[in-house]
């Protein structure tokens, strides 16, 4: 036997430069087991969204405002034969809670060229002065392409 004894007559233990990864490796490999039992068993948030045949569904007939490219504000009741009434900005809170019913709600419509930031202080307003049901009407007929970017079809 060869060892090194050292002075007092016992072996002596050598010192090792290295360091031992076998017991990170179990912890590690425990923990993937831990992760991969536990990930099927933690269910998702489940949010339900309103669909658009609950918000077809209105009530009541809602009050229109519109406001088109240049700025100007006209509004409406949403019903046949009414026609559009143009009103000032500062005058829109007023004019709308005077004919508004309660639970009757107003929708918003802008066309496409008004910047987000004039609708939003619109509905700002609106809401400040008491206004609670407030929506934006959309084009629905799924229009995705302006007919200028169609390609002819060759016949």
């Amino acid at each position: 036997m060869s060892s090194v004894r050292s002075s007092s007559g016992r072996p002596g233990r050598r010192l090792k430069n290295e360091i031992n990864v076998v017991p990170y490796i179990d912890v590690m490999l425990v923990l993937l087991v831990i992760f991969m039992v536990t990930a099927p068993l933690i269910t998702p948030g489940v949010i339900e969204l309103p669909s658009v045949g609950q918000a077809a569904n209105v009530p009541l007939t809602p009050l229109e405002i519109q406001i088109n490219e240049g700025g100007k504000i006209e509004w409406r009741k949403r019903e046949s034969g009414q026609t559009f009434k143009p009103v000032e900005r500062n005058a829109l809170a007023q004019t709308i809670l005077s004919e508004l019913k309660p639970d009757q709600p107003v929708v918003i419509g802008a066309d496409g060229k008004v910047p987000y930031d004039v609708v939003m202080k619109v509905m700002e307003d609106l809401r400040k002065n008491g206004v609670t049901k407030l929506g934006l009407l959309v084009d629905q007929k799924g229009n995705t392409a302006p007919a200028s970017n169609a390609k002819p079809t060759k016949r």
